[in-house]
């Protein structure tokens, strides 16, 4: 199956290895900051460097800049990613991908009174973080904090909705 394509080569599904989601909050200095990670496991048919090239591809081909450039969703409708808040679990869709995962009692908060979340859709593979299993807060830091995790990321400020809004 192949999804969107660029100029230059199809995307193939089966290169991006498994995606996951994972949300969580952090001190920021105007209030908790509610975070999206969206990251693969690494394990696509190309390995962990074929899966970074294959979502920085998605990436690129949905609008999303990968690097230091912060896209503000709610400036530009015509962004292919969406939030939705459902049965306290956040629901994140684009084309050709939907995935969701619990949402703990203080990012849900968070989003409620920010009204969106901070997404960073990681291209660089993540195999420890396996999805269904707890995550060390230290290996969270060490991940989502790490200069080449961030630089080689696209990074969304992401409009939440109800599933009717």
């Amino acid at each position: 199956m192949t999804s969107t394509s660029s100029g230059t080569s199809p995307l193939r599904v089966a290169d991006l290895g498994t995606l996951a989601v994972m949300a969580f909050s952090g001190e920021a200095p105007d209030g908790d900051m509610p975070y999206l990670l969206a990251y693969s496991l690494g394990d696509g048919d190309r390995g962990p460097e074929g899966s970074a090239a294959a979502i920085r591809q998605l990436l690129i081909d949905n609008g999303m800049p990968v690097g230091e450039t912060l896209v503000d969703g709610s400036r530009k409708p015509d962004l292919p990613l969406t939030l939705s808040i459902e049965a306290g679990r956040a629901v994140v869709g684009m084309p050709h991908l939907n995935a969701q995962c619990a949402a703990p009692p203080e990012w849900l908060a968070a989003v409620g009174k920010r009204g969106y979340a901070y997404f960073l859709f990681a291209t660089r593979a993540w195999p420890v973080a396996e999805p269904g299993k707890p995550v060390a807060p230290e290996d969270l830091t060490v991940f989502a904090g790490d200069e080449e995790t961030l630089l080689s990321a696209s990074h969304v400020l992401l409009p939440a909705r109800s599933p009717r809004g």
